[in-house]
Formats: C-alpha cells, structure tokens, sequence
C-alpha cells in the first residue's frame, strides 16, 4: 500500500508540476511578442503599422514599384528613360512624334493590305482588325484626373483656412522649393524624375528599412528642436486668427 501511495504521490506531483509551468510559458511567450510587437512598431517610420507593399496599394502597381517582378518594372523604366531621352536630349516634339507613329501605322497596314492579296490565291485583300478605344477609357481618366486636383485644392484651402501655422508654412516651404526645381529644368524632367523616385525608393526603403527609420527618427528630432526655438522666439509672438471662407451660391 505504501508503494501504491508514493507512486500516486509522485504522478500527482508530476501532474501539478506540468499543469502549473503551461500557463507560465504562455504568459512569457505572450510578452515578448507584446514587446517584439511594440518595439517593431515605434521602429517603423511615422509609427505606421501595414508593410510598404500594403501602403503603395498592393495591387499590380505596388508590385511594379516594389520589383517583384523584375521584367516589367525594368521595361517600364526602360520606357520612361526613353521618352524623357527623345524629348529632352534628341529635342523631338509630341506633335513630331504622334504624326510619325501615325504614318509607320498606316504604312503598316498598307502593305498588310496589299500584300496578302499579292501572294494569297484568291487575290481578296485581308481585313485589317480595327483600333477602337472605347469612350469609357477617356471617362475614367478624366474623372480620376478631377478627383486628384479637387482633393489637392481642398488640401490647400484647408491649411491655408484652418489655423495651423506649422503647417501652412511647411506647405509654403514645399511649393517654394518646387518653383525653384521647376525653374532649374522643364516639367517633363520634374515628371521623369518622379517617376524614377518612385521607381527607386519605396525598394530601397523596403530593403534598408531599419536604417532609414533611425535616420529619419535623427533628423526628425533635430528639426523639432529647431522648430520649438523659433516658436519660443518669433511664432509664439504672432496673433492667431481663424479665416472663413464666403459660401458662393
């Protein structure tokens, strides 16, 4: 009887001993994904929470400028490299251009027509397929091209109207410093340029995540030091005012 009672003593034991180390190994696994969780979020810039490929759209767009296929996002740089190549270093001109990729489609279609009914044995001309664009195309264009530039004009009458001074001189700042980059090249330079930012640095970001944020993070800090000298000296002393715009009817 006493060996029975020691064995069930020690099972019993064992038991305890299992059920009472589960709940502590949950409650340590639980805090360090707590802590790995935070630490991964306040490392991120601007204490964004969705990945790069999330924020760009995630669709075929963020694929193309992220890389993740390789070939397409190389031939559409390819493509814009070499536009920006005919217009700004061989000086053609849209019109130039648009009338000669007419005439190489008629030309094209032309002898399309006429050869096939040279070597064909019934002499009939093929039919060319017709190139229609469909109306819906254009619509859809013009209406997101609307949209964009009423959002970018309430953006601005926004700041300019809603009292915030750092932020109404962080714009002002921005469009100064785009007039003067749009003085030093043309508009087509300022768009290839873009584009090839766009094309450039979210990978880069995607890649050299970490070290962007620090740095950023630095700089970030030292600008809100300066900012908090002149708001002490000179913004401080500035009369605020509300505006309010007059409703047209």
């Amino acid at each position: 009887m006493s060996e029975k009672t020691t064995a069930e003593n020690l099972l019993n034991n064992l038991v305890e001993a299992l059920a009472d180390s589960v709940p502590n190994q949950k409650s340590a696994s639980f805090f360090e994904e707590g802590t790995s969780s935070v630490t991964s979020q306040f490392n991120r810039l601007f204490g964004r929470e969705k990945p790069v490929h999330h924020l760009l759209g995630g669709g075929k767009s963020a694929d193309v400028l992220l890389w993740r296929n390789k070939k397409i996002s190389a031939s559409v740089l390819s493509g814009a490299t070499a536009i920006w190549v005919l217009f700004e270093w061989l000086n053609y001109h849209l019109l130039t251009l648009i009338c000669l990729a007419v005439v190489l489609g008629m030309l094209a279609q032309f002898v399309w027509t006429n050869a096939s009914g040279l070597f064909s044995s019934n002499r009939s001309s093929s039919e060319v397929p017709r190139l229609v664009i469909p109306d819906e195309a254009f619509v859809n264009v013009g209406r997101s091209i609307g949209i964009e530039v009423n959002h970018a004009l309430q953006f601005l009458q926004d700041v300019s109207c809603g009292g915030s001074l750092k932020q109404f001189l962080v714009v002002v700042v921005s469009l100064w410093a785009a007039a003067i980059i749009g003085s030093w090249c043309n508009f087509l330079t300022v768009l290839y340029i873009g584009f090839v930012a766009a094309h450039t640095l979210p990978v880069l970001y995607e890649r050299y995540e970490d070290q962007v944020d620090g740095f950023v993070y630095k700089v970030l800090e030292q600008l809100q030091g300066h900012y908090r000298k002149l708001d002490a000296g000179l913004l401080s002393k500035i009369p605020k005012g509300k505006l309010k715009g007059k409703k047209h009817e």
